[in-house]
């Protein structure tokens, strides 16, 4: 695996790709890195003939100083991962490398960020599209990878790709789970050993808000969902929305949406988790 720290090299070397019509992947990532990372520079690998992943732990993204701070940085243990899927290129730039002078452009994504994510953390879209959008011009890939636990983000992605032009294929890649059903995060391992025990109740309530959703209404399905999780301590909900999977906005009726996603967001402890599904079929979500 080949490792870049600036941009100028890294160019250089994905240059002989590109003039060869090569098929370039692009995997973005905050490092700390699980299965569900692998996952996605698995697809990648399967569709394109080099695969590029980033790490980068984007200081704009984060309305919480202190969860920029604690953050888990694993990057020797990172490679190691890279290696074992066959990732071709590791991009790992710092700061400097990547804001070397403040950044004063704004992204406004209207609607899509004034719900869920958005509400509860002004600018992170902002510090998002900036990232995500240096880093599409740096590496100028054909298709590039994301994960569905991160919803709202794809969508906002998807905006972004669309407005500018990029000329590149977004893919959004299935949520991967622990055995008993916790969306892995890179923050799951800053949970307690109690708090750890708890998470799987996220991915339970929205199993459950499916299949409430067929016999109740929307408001009936939140409510039931919030009654659900505070029976239990240690549990704070932040939100759980039945959402257009598509424009991220809430929904009166499941029936009249072409595709429909629970999301939700609550802190275990004092580790904020997120969590979705589809309510109904999902294979063309794109």
């Amino acid at each position: 695996m080949h490792l870049f720290t600036d941009i100028h090299s890294l160019q250089g070397f994905l240059t002989a790709y590109k003039y060869a019509g090569k098929k370039i992947g692009l995997v973005p990532t905050m490092g700390a890195l699980h299965s569900g990372h692998l996952s996605l520079i698995e697809k990648a690998r399967q569709e394109c003939d080099l695969v590029v992943c980033s790490i980068y732990v984007n200081p704009t993204q984060f309305n919480n100083p202190n969860d920029l701070v604690h953050y888990p940085r694993t990057v020797s243990s990172d490679r190691q991962l890279l290696e074992s899927v066959n990732c071709d290129v590791l991009f790992l730039p710092d700061d400097q490398v990547m804001y070397p002078q403040k950044t004063l452009l704004k992204f406004d994504f209207g609607y899509l960020e004034h719900v869920m994510e958005g509400k509860y953390r002004p600018g992170h879209f902002n510090g998002v599209a900036t990232v995500v959008s240096k880093l599409l011009h740096i590496v100028k890939p054909d298709q590039v990878y994301f994960g569905q636990k991160d919803l709202q983000q794809f969508a906002v992605i998807r905006q972004l790709v669309t407005d500018l032009s990029f000329g590149v294929q977004l893919v959004c890649c299935p949520i991967i789970r622990e055995k008993d059903g916790l969306a892995m995060s890179s923050r799951n391992v800053r949970l307690t050993a109690n708090d750890r025990a708890l998470a799987p109740l996220l991915y339970q309530s929205l199993q459950l808000a499916q299949k409430w959703a067929s016999a109740m209404s929307v408001e009936q399905v939140k409510e039931a969902v919030a009654r659900h999780l505070a029976a239990t301590a240690g549990i704070q909900l932040e939100y759980f929305e039945i959402v257009d999977s598509y424009t991220l906005q809430p929904v009166k009726e499941v029936d009249e949406h072409e595709m429909v996603s629970l999301c939700i967001a609550a802190y275990i402890g004092e580790i904020r988790l997120i969590d979705n599904i589809f309510l109904n079929n999902s294979a063309n979500y794109k």
